[in-house]
Parts: structure tokens; C-alpha cells; sequence
């Protein structure tokens, strides 16, 4: 039978033990200059680098009405369902054909855009869609098959890495991948950009993961949202979806609070300008 001394110093023991596993205070150590925690979803670069202080121009949280109809501010595109559920904007692809969804209005050349986005692949056995949130040339402006946009995040579903570019013509293309990232079934992420006159940076789950300072990275017109499931040409393709929690877009009003230092992008081609 343990003597009372013993119990004392077996039950403080224990104690010890729990308060560690469970207060975070005492795991976890400081963040790095390009971290803002260690956990994506609600952590976001908007807050972690002081954009959220001022220069908000716009913002959809997607919360009211809960279920139903988008409104005009949403322009849909293609088979399958763009509708508001249970506070995000939804798309739902079918088995063939691309569906997108772009923000109308006049657009910005710089400023800062992020989203909280997830997705689903439902079926099997077919072609997967790419899963794409982009800054696209806003209203009638010609997209030019796509040789100005720039992606927040480019990505297959359960993939474990992430595409991020910013092309502009005649055919260049500056890209890379944020690998490491579990991308299966509804895991939420942050996706970033920040365009100013001088660069182009991507920010992932609040970290700043690619700047790129060359100056034929920046297309130099009116940008505005486009999300879309991309479908690959005559293929059947597995019925998937994706889900954004909100996006939101601020000014370069507010500095970063944080330095912003991060690899250089791959300049490249993308061939199917037009």
C-alpha cells in the first residue's frame, strides 16, 4: 500500500502532466515573422499582418441570407449550382463542364485579397476538377484566356500541394506550389494575395510563403474574384464542390505589420494566352 507521502507525489505527478498537455501557454512557442499560428481557419493574414486595422473596401461573409439564391453582385457561369448555404458561397460541379463564379464591379489593380475556401471530391474513378480562386480582369475587360489572371490557390482535390501564379502577356507566367498542405475533404485553408506597384505576394494559412518583385509579374489592370471548378475538356469528371466561408479585399492603406520577405516565384510560359 503507497505511503500518503507517495500518493502526494504520484497525484502531483499527474496533475503536472495534464496542465502541460493541456494549456498552450506552456507548448507552444512564438511564432515566426511569417507564421500567425499554428492551426489554418480562422488564423488569416488579414489579421496577422494588420490589414484588418484599415483600408477594408469590401467584404462577403456570405451569412445572410443563410440558405437560397446569390445575389446580382455574383455572376455564375457554366452547369451545375452556384447558391448561398448555411453562411458560404457554394459551387457544385456536376460530371462535366466547368462552373465559376466572379465578383462584378469595377475591380482594383492593387490591394490585398483573401478567402477561407474548402472542398469536397464526391465521386470516383472519373477526371478530378482543379479547384481555382483568382484574381481575374475585372467587368468586360478581355481575359485573354486567362493570360492575366492570378491565383490565390490552384489545386486538385486531396491534393497535397497548392498552385499559385500571376501571369500576364503576352504569355508569361510567374509560378510556384506551397506543398506540405492537406487538401482532402473539407479542410479549411486561408489563401492570400497582396498586388502593389512594386510586387505580387502569396500568403497561405497566414504565412507568407512566395513574393515576386519583377515588375512582368504585374499585369497593371482592374482585378476582381473569380472562383471556379475547372473541368477538363470532354472528360467525365468526379461531381465535387467547393465552399467559401468568406472573401474579403482591403486596400494598401494599412503597412504590413510583419516582414513580408519570401522566395521568388518560377518565371515561366503559359502558352494558352490568347
Amino acid at each position: 500500500m503507497l505511503s500518503l507521502d507517495m500518493r502526494t507525489r504520484r497525484l502531483t505527478a499527474l496533475v503536472t502532466t495534464a496542465v502541460l498537455l493541456l494549456s498552450p501557454l506552456l507548448v507552444s512557442g512564438p511564432a515566426g515573422a511569417d507564421h500567425g499560428g499554428a492551426e489554418p481557419g480562422p488564423v488569416h493574414a488579414g489579421k496577422t499582418y494588420g490589414w484588418w486595422n484599415k483600408g477594408v473596401v469590401w467584404r462577403e461573409e456570405f451569412e445572410t441570407p443563410y440558405t437560397g439564391a446569390m445575389g446580382p453582385q455574383w455572376r455564375a457561369s457554366g452547369p451545375g449550382q452556384v447558391w448561398h448555404q448555411n453562411g458560404m458561397l457554394t459551387l457544385n460541379a456536376t460530371t462535366g463542364g466547368s462552373l465559376s463564379a466572379t465578383l462584378a464591379g469595377a475591380g482594383a489593380e492593387v490591394g490585398r485579397w483573401e478567402t477561407r475556401l474548402r472542398s469536397r471530391q464526391y465521386g470516383r474513378g472519373d477526371a478530378r476538377y482543379r479547384v481555382l480562386a483568382e484574381l481575374v480582369p475585372a467587368g468586360d475587360a478581355d481575359q485573354h484566356c486567362g493570360g492575366r489572371n492570378v491565383a490565390l490557390a490552384s489545386y486538385a482535390p486531396n491534393a497535397k500541394r497548392v498552385g499559385l501564379y500571376a501571369r500576364t502577356l503576352p504569355n508569361r507566367a510567374h509560378k510556384a506550389a506551397h506543398t506540405g498542405i492537406d487538401l482532402g475533404r473539407d479542410r479549411w485553408h486561408t489563401y492570400a494575395v497582396e498586388v502593389t506597384r512594386e510586387r505580387v505576394s502569396w500568403f497561405v494559412d497566414a504565412h507568407v510563403v512566395f513574393s515576386e518583385p519583377r515588375d512582368e509579374a504585374l499585369a497593371g489592370v482592374p482585378l476582381t474574384v473569380r472562383f471556379t471548378m475547372a473541368a477538363k475538356p470532354g472528360r467525365v469528371m468526379n461531381v465535387s464542390r467547393m465552399q467559401m466561408d468568406w472573401v474579403r479585399h482591403w486596400s494598401l492603406a494599412a503597412p504590413n505589420t510583419l516582414p513580408i520577405d519570401a522566395p521568388a516565384t518560377r518565371a515561366g510560359v503559359f502558352n494558352r494566352a490568347c
